[in-house]
């Protein structure tokens, strides 16, 4: 075999090699069970949380999804929408520390959500959708421990909370941050109930649906950039790899005259 054709496939393998390892960190970053959107205001009200669930097997499909909800900051009001194919168990705990709202005093909440009866295939993924009365005040981050079950049995535990300034775990919990509220919003931290009749809950749920409205297009544009960086890395091994055929090339043609 000629020298430049040796150096060529040393090019080919090492771009291939590359261009996978790009691929495969792209996959795990869009494997884990996420929560959307990503954030919401503190005290939010009447809104809507995402549970997105991607199948990560080769060979089995999910067949179980359990969501467990914080009951230390109860999230108030919960709503499970229906989905095809899937039926929903709910489950309420009596919670430690009642919470007031202008509606009275909360003494339940919802702790788990279990979906089975369905299937997410591989390449596949299924948005759970949960509507909420009221969002905690009190803190500035929900973790949504969950556990995936598959058809062959095994169960992935997205459990790990994620800490501020360390690097992502393996199985991080779905995360809803919690964003302090607006100049024109309700401060009080009895909240402002589940209800929709009062104005000031009109106005609390428009300011709601605003601040979501702009952290979804700051997440769309995040996830994007994301997108274009792996493509612009992909471009740049392509180059190279081009580059480093070319001098090959020359190098061979040089070798032969003499």
């Amino acid at each position: 075999m000629s020298p430049m054709s040796t150096t060529l496939r040393r090019t080919g393998t090492v771009a291939a090699l590359a261009t996978a390892g790009l691929l495969t960190a792209a996959g795990a970053a869009f494997a884990h069970v996420t929560v959307h959107p990503e954030s919401y205001a503190k005290g939010a009200t009447d809104g809507l949380l995402s549970f997105r669930v991607p199948n990560e097997e080769d060979t089995a499909s999910t067949t179980k999804v359990q969501v467990f909800l914080p009951t230390d900051h109860p999230v108030l009001g919960v709503l499970v929408t229906p989905q095809a194919g899937w039926t929903a168990k709910v489950t309420t705990t009596k919670l430690k520390k009642p919470v007031k709202t202008d509606d009275g005093t909360i003494t339940d909440a919802v702790s788990e959500i279990t979906w089975t009866g369905g299937r997410i295939r591989h390449g596949q993924f299924q948005d759970f959708e949960v509507a909420f009365g009221q969002l905690p005040d009190d803190t500035d981050q929900l973790s949504f421990k969950t556990l995936q079950t598959y058809s062959d049995g095994n169960v992935v535990r997205w459990i790990e909370e994620p800490q501020k300034g360390a690097e992502e775990p393996e199985s991080p919990a779905p995360a809803l941050t919690l964003t302090a509220k607006g100049a024109g919003e309700e401060t009080s931290s009895t909240g402002t109930g589940t209800g929709t009749g009062a104005s000031g809950s009109d106005s609390s749920s428009a300011s709601s649906s605003s601040s979501e409205a702009k952290e979804s297009t700051a997440s769309d544009k995040s996830s994007d950039s994301t997108a274009r960086a792996l493509g612009a890395a992909g471009l740049i091994v392509g180059v190279l790899g081009l580059i480093a055929a070319g001098f090959a090339v020359v190098r061979g043609r040089s070798a032969a005259r003499s």
